[in-house]
């Protein structure tokens, strides 16, 4: 079986990947358009290895390699992209989409490799502030309209009581047996809880 080689785009005989990618008139179009340097008799020229060798080393003597951002293998795909689509699916690609999307794609994903520098604040001498409980003894009481019991705890255990009243004097509670057992135990006097109910009664007995 014989296949005809020819350039699909403008029916050069004899494609290469050289003409594909660097001579044929859309592509060398698309070289025109892009960031990258070009020059007569320099680049593009008729040999890929001539071509490659600019790209990856000559062109940093136009362009400092600090700054290089040249998205030319970016190019390279979608100009090959371009050539198939146009033998598979019959598609034309606009030159300067074929610039545009690849430059596109390039600033991406030099944005994405970036590492963000952190933030220095002068002259910020103030110390985060550090929460001690200290010698804190903490409790808690547990308290449903539904169940049977009740529940209190505080550092050294838990215990099931029968139900209490209301929520309040679960937590009264929890607080009585807490101190009875901390008066064995230790001298604490300190004792945190996270009912406001209880913390109001105990400040203001009579309010």
């Amino acid at each position: 079986m014989r296949c005809e080689n020819y350039c699909p785009r403008c029916g050069e005989p004899g494609e290469s990947v050289t003409h594909a990618i660097f001579e044929c008139p859309p592509a060398l179009q698309a070289w025109s358009l892009s960031s990258t340097p070009t020059s007569p008799n320099l680049f593009p020229v008729s040999s890929v290895y001539t071509n490659m060798d600019y790209l990856f080393w000559r062109k940093n003597i136009v362009i400092e390699q600090e700054q290089d951002r040249d998205p030319y293998p970016w190019i390279i795909w979608y100009i090959w992209k371009a050539r198939n689509d146009k033998i598979f699916r019959g598609i034309d690609r606009d030159p300067l989409e074929l610039v545009r999307y690849p430059e596109s794609e390039c600033q991406a994903w030099f944005d994405a490799n970036e590492v963000p520098q952190p933030v220095i604040h002068e002259n910020n001498t103030e110390e985060p502030e550090v929460l001690s409980l200290g010698n804190i003894c903490l409790l808690d009481g547990s308290w449903t309209s539904a169940a049977h019991f009740s529940g209190c705890g505080w550092l050294m255990g838990t215990k099931i009581i029968t139900r209490r009243e209301s929520a309040l004097h679960s937590e009264l509670e929890a607080l009585r047996w807490a101190m009875k057992n901390m008066l064995q135990h230790s001298t604490c006097q300190s004792f945190g809880t996270d009912c406001k109910d209880l913390i109001a009664m105990i400040k203001e007995p009579h309010a």
